[in-house]
């Protein structure tokens, strides 16, 4: 059963792709202000522009009601676009039950740590917040725009493809991200993960790094549109925490991996933490995130039609 998550605009042929939030909407609304959007009574617009976010608007930062409210708003009142990022599966899985009546999370792990932040935000407020997960299912995982592309941390072909035929069109079932949940590492849990999350690369057993917080990690989020044979650890990593070793990575344990066309349509992505860029790695690729919580900078790129990304399209603002 096929799921069309394509859309093509011919009014709007301009569009504004914003990274991730995080909780941080008063530099949002600066952002949105400094590229020309206005205030009105169905939210921010501009009359020429479409918004498009690329996920993970929630967790973090302090204030994610406000986020939730100002980006919902302009995607109901067609004045944006935006794509499921990983911290809104979490919530929605987070907030599942079997039919019992007993939550599907019995214990919490990491990925659901950061939730408890947007969570306390809701104090008093649970019934909305319930709402807003009822619309997050509405999203799609990628939006494919014709001339450019939109997905929350890696365009997988093969995933895309997964998708298209597995998950019917509309708001996405309850089931599925309970299928999500159970099994992570096959069928529709492993290709989602791989839109939302990207490729991670386990590390073999005996190299052993520290990242940023004294910690050591034992995956690393990789270069998902390069090839990895012949390349270094360091030329594949996509880290922001922490370096790696500049040695070839031996070819028996190079993962799965989708290479992106060099002439394929341009894809914009959040999730990797660009602090300090640079935000466009290649000629067609992408990546909004600044970190707003550590940087207070948001960044967009504004798209007006080109087939080549271009720095000088680049927004930055910050508190």
């Amino acid at each position: 059963m096929a799921i069309f998550f394509y859309f093509r605009f011919h009014f709007y042929n301009m569009y504004d792709i914003i990274g991730d939030v995080h909780g941080q909407a008063s530099i949002l609304k600066k952002l949105l202000l400094e590229i020309g959007y206005q205030k009105s009574g169905t939210g921010y617009v501009h009359p020429e522009r479409k918004a498009v976010f690329v996920g993970d608007f929630i967790n973090r930062g302090p204030e994610i009601k406000k986020t939730i409210r100002i980006i919902r708003s302009m995607v109901e009142n067609g004045n944006a676009l935006a794509v499921l990022g990983n911290h809104e599966i979490n919530a929605i899985i987070y907030y599942l039950k079997f039919k019992t009546g007993d939550p599907l999370v019995k214990s919490s792990n990491k990925n659901f740590f950061a939730l408890f932040k947007t969570i306390s935000q809701f104090s008093g407020n649970a019934d909305e917040f319930l709402d807003h997960l009822k619309w997050m299912r509405t999203l799609p995982l990628y939006l494919d725009m014709g001339d450019f592309r939109v997905v929350h941390a890696c365009w997988s072909q093969p995933a895309i493809d997964f998708v298209k035929e597995n998950i019917p069109a509309g708001k996405i079932k309850k089931s599925v991200f309970r299928e999500i949940y159970r099994n992570s590492k096959s069928g529709i849990g492993k290709h989602i993960w791989t839109l939302s999350k990207g490729v991670d690369f386990t590390l073999p057993g005996d190299l052993k790094i520290i990242s940023n917080k004294g910690v050591s990690p034992r995956t690393f989020r990789m270069r998902w549109w390069e090839k990895p044979q012949g390349k270094t650890f360091e030329e594949m990593s996509f880290e922001s925490k922490f370096s790696l070793p500049d040695y070839t990575i031996p070819q028996q344990i190079i993962p799965e991996n989708y290479v992106y066309p060099e002439d394929a349509p341009i894809v914009f992505f959040g999730h990797y933490c660009r602090g300090r860029g640079p935000h466009i790695v290649k000629s067609n690729i992408c990546c909004v995130d600044s970190c707003v919580n550590g940087t207070k900078k948001l960044t967009a790129y504004r798209w007006n039609g080109e087939k080549t990304l271009n720095k000088e399209n680049l927004v930055q603002v910050g508190r």
